[in-house]
């Protein structure tokens, strides 16, 4: 638990809006949800009265809030976890995520995910929403993720996302050799056949994806992907519907596809590839607090560099 004790004076020009817009406006570091469940329970006040939350206010009232915050998650304790920190402050943490790593807690992840180490290292995170994460990486994609490390950063960033101001760029290696790039603007669903899996259907929710070429091997492409949603497994969901699944990617249509005469290490490479190789490498944002604009770029781990290295000579390439 944190106790939380604050009072504000409405000031007159608010004068004729609703409570609960007021408290929005004034108290910036809590959602409208979470004001308006405080002013319900009197845990917020207007005079020392407890108050409904559609109340027209008149100006100079004063508003006290006086209530514990609790702990917003119940997953495993803090863990002494190695984290890849590329830039943290009061409001914000960035981060390279390896792949391997789980983002939160759930069935069979109990432990060892990259909530329990984020956890180690802001102990603060526990009284946030989802220990701070805003948007997460599948457990084998890699690359830059930002999390959340106050309520003002929490709600402005998941503002953010929502609203499309924040750039997500993706590297990917699929099969096939794309002639150019394309813009998937195809729905979103749970696959009604895998529970596990996600895939295009006309009842799912909005997704789309911006692919651009980056190189051509003989069968293979590497390609940039812009998410302008977030949908669960969307980029892999999306090449798959157009005949591209990613390198390794099993789960959405990958086969281990050669190019014809290949050397045997490339074979092994293509056909034992232990993760799709996909790779957050840019990642965008507008700073809750200062507004400044914040730009994290990373380099493809060894898997993928080693991959590509092995692709551009099989395509006679010496260039990057």
């Amino acid at each position: 638990m944190s106790e939380i004790n604050q009072t504000i004076i409405v000031p007159v020009e608010l004068a004729g809006e609703r409570l609960d817009r007021v408290c929005a406006e004034l108290f910036p570091d809590f959602s409208r949800s979470v004001l308006t469940r405080w002013i319900r329970s009197g845990d917020l006040k207007v005079n020392g009265d407890t108050v409904k939350p559609r109340m027209a206010v008149i100006g100079g009232e004063t508003l006290t809030l006086a209530t514990d915050r609790p702990v917003r998650e119940s997953w495993s304790s803090a863990e002494a976890i190695e984290l890849d920190i590329l830039y943290d402050d009061e409001h914000v943490i960035v981060l390279n995520k390896p792949a391997g790593l789980v983002v939160h807690p759930g069935a069979g992840n109990t432990a060892g995910t990259l909530v329990n180490g984020l956890l180690n290292f802001r102990p603060d995170l526990e009284k946030l929403p989802r220990a701070g994460i805003v948007h997460r990486l599948d457990k084998d994609t890699s690359g830059a993720m930002v999390v959340a490390a106050s309520d003002v950063a929490h709600t402005k960033l998941t503002q953010d996302i929502q609203a499309r101001d924040f750039e997500r760029l993706y590297l990917g290696v699929c099969e096939g050799r794309m002639v150019a790039g394309q813009d998937v603007d195809e729905p979103i669903g749970r696959d009604p056949h895998h529970r596990t899996r996600q895939a295009v259907r006309d009842d799912g929710k909005p997704a789309q994806t911006e692919f651009r070429v980056v190189e051509r091997y003989r069968v293979h492409t590497l390609v940039k992907a812009r998410l302008h949603t977030g949908r669960t497994h969307q980029i892999r969901v999306h090449l798959k519907s157009i005949g591209f699944p990613l390198v390794g990617d099993g789960r959405y249509g990958a086969r281990g596809r050669v190019p014809p005469g290949a050397v045997v290490e490339l074979v092994t490479l293509l056909q034992q590839f232990p993760r799709q190789a996909l790779h957050a490498e840019h990642l965008s944002f507008t700073h809750p607090a200062t507004g400044d604009v914040m730009e994290f770029s990373v380099p493809v781990p060894a898997d993928i560099a080693e991959l590509l290295a092995a692709l551009r000579e099989d395509a006679g390439r010496k260039d990057v």
